[in-house]
C-alpha cells in the first residue's frame, strides 16, 4: 500500500487517461469511468475498449472519443500513445484476469502509469513477472482494491494505528455472494463465463474474485501480515471447475508481541446475501466492526463499556476519514465514492510525479505490493485445499 501524492491541492490539468476492457456493456469499465471523473481528475481520450474492432468502435463513438485514439489491440494502443504528443499519462485495465499482465507491461515499459483492476493476473506466475516490470518502471501501479477507499475503513485502520483497541488479537473478514448459487455459466451469462473459466479467471473463483478483497480489507485494516493458512474451497455447483466457497484460517505475523488469529468466509452461493463484505477486528482493548451495507458506520466497543456508532463526517471522524469525506454527515456517501477515492489518490501521485515532487504522507492507495500479496494468498489457499486443508506458509 502506497503513501504518496502532491503536497498541494491546487488544480491542476486533468490526467490524459486510456481504458482498455470496458466496452458496451461492461459493468465494471463504467464503474472506472465514474469513478475517475467524480472529482474531476481525468479525462479518458483514448481506449482499447474490446478485442473485437467492431465493438471497440462502436464502445469508443458512445464515449465521444477521437475515433483516431479507439484501438482494437492494447499493444498497438501503447505505442502509439507513448508516441503522441498529447498521449494518454495513464492506462485504466478493467478486462478478464488473464489479460492484465500483458497489458500492464506494455504500458508499465513506456512509462504510462497503470491502474489496473483486481486481482493482479491470473497466475502467481504472471505477477512475479509484472511485479518485476513495475518495479523496472518509472511510472505507477495503482490496484483498484476499491474497499479501501471507504472513509470508515480509512478510520478503523487509524484507530488501530493509534492503539484505540489494543495490540490486535483476532481478525474476522466475510464476503457472501449468492449470483452463482445457480450454473448460469452455461447460459451464456458474460461475467459467470469468465469468472468460473480457470483460463481466464486463474486457479481461484470465489477467492481470486471476492476473497481476495477481504483478505486485503481484513490486513489494510489491521496492519497484519499473513504467515499461514489453512483452506477449505469447494465447488458446490456441479460441473464448476473453480470454487464457490472457501473457509480460511489465518495465523499472521507477530505484531506487539501479540500473534494474532483471522478467519475468511467468502462464497458465490449464499442465498440471501448480495455482496456482503465485513471486516471485524477485535484487540486487547476493545473491538471494530464494519460492513459495506452500512458503509457510513463505524462500530466501536472498548472493552467493558457500551457499543459506540461512530458516523462518517459525524462527531469522532479521524482525520484519515475526513480526508476522503466530500459531504456533510448524514447524507450517505458509498461505493461509486470509494472507488473514486483510490482514482483521486492515484491521481494526487500521478501529479506528484509529473511535478517531480515528493510525497504527502497522507495519501494512500494500493499498489503491485498488495496485488502480490493477493495472488499468494489465492495460491495458498488453493495448495492447502488440495492438501486437505494442510497449514501453508504464505
Amino acid at each position: 500500500m502506497a503513501i504518496e501524492g502532491s503536497s498541494t491541492e491546487t488544480r491542476q490539468k486533468r490526467i490524459r487517461l486510456g481504458m482498455v476492457g470496458g466496452g458496451s456493456g461492461a459493468f465494471i469499465g463504467a464503474v472506472h469511468r465514474i469513478a475517475a471523473r467524480l472529482d474531476d481528475h481525468y479525462e479518458l481520450v483514448a481506449g482499447a475498449l474490446s478485442s473485437t474492432p467492431e465493438k471497440a468502435e462502436a464502445s469508443g463513438r458512445e464515449l465521444g472519443l477521437d475515433p483516431s485514439r479507439v484501438y482494437s489491440d492494447f499493444k498497438e494502443m501503447a505505442i502509439r500513445e507513448a508516441k503522441l504528443k498529447n498521449g494518454i499519462e495513464a492506462v485504466a485495465i478493467v478486462t478478464p484476469n488473464h489479460v492484465h499482465y500483458a497489458a500492464a507491461k506494455e504500458f508499465l515499459k513506456r512509462g504510462i502509469h497503470v491502474i489496473c483492476d483486481k486481482p493482479l493476473t491470473s497466475t502467481l506466475a504472471d505477477a512475479k513477472k509484472l511485479k518485476k516490470a513495475a518495479d523496472e518502471s518509472d511510472a505507477l501501479f495503482v490496484l483498484t482494491h476499491n474497499y479501501t477507499g471507504y472513509p470508515m475503513v480509512r478510520q478503523a485502520r487509524e484507530m488501530i494505528e493509534n492503539g484505540d483497541i489494543g495490540a490486535v488479537r483476532l481478525v474476522q473478514m466475510e464476503y457472501p455472494q449468492d449470483w452463482l448459487t445457480e450454473n448460469i455459466e452455461q447460459s451464456g451469462q458474460k461475467q459467470a463465463a469468465w469468472r468460473t473459466d480457470p483460463a481466464r479467471s486463474g486457479a481461484g473463483g470465489s477467492t481470486g474474485d471476492i476473497g481476495t478483497h477481504a483478505y486485503n480489507l481484513g490486513c489494510f485494516v489491521s496492519g497484519l501480515e499473513l504467515e499461514e493458512l489453512a483452506a477449505d474451497l469447494d465447488s458446490f455447483v456441479g460441473g464448476r471447475q473453480l470454487d464457490d466457497n472457501a473457509h480460511v484460517l489465518m495465523r499472521f505475523r507477530e505484531k506487539d508481541g501479540t500473534r494474532a488469529k483471522g478467519m475468511l468466509w467468502c462464497s458465490q452461493v449464499a442465498p440471501g446475501h448480495e455482496n456482503g463484505l465485513m471486516v471485524r477486528v477485535y484487540g486487547t482493548k476493545g473491538g471494530l466492526e464494519w460492513t459495506q451495507k452500512d458503509p457510513n458506520y463505524l462500530w466501536y466497543t472498548p472493552f467493558g463499556e457500551p457499543k459506540r456508532l461512530l458516523t462518517r463526517a459525524g462527531a469522532g471522524a479521524s482525520p484519515a476519514a475526513a480526508r476522503v469525506s466530500r459531504i456533510p454527515s448524514g447524507h450517505p456517501e458509498g461505493y461509486l465514492e470509494g472507488f473514486a477515492n483510490i482514482y483521486s489518490e492515484a491521481a494526487r501521485a500521478i501529479y506528484a510525479k509529473r511535478n517531480g515532487g515528493k510525497a504527502d504522507p497522507s495519501v494512500i492507495y494500493p499498489t503491485i505490493d498488495d496485488g502480490m500479496r493477493g495472488m499468494t494468498f489465492v495460491d495458498a489457499c488453493v495448495r492447502s485445499s488440495e492438501r486437505n486443508g494442510a497449514w501453508i506458509k504464505v
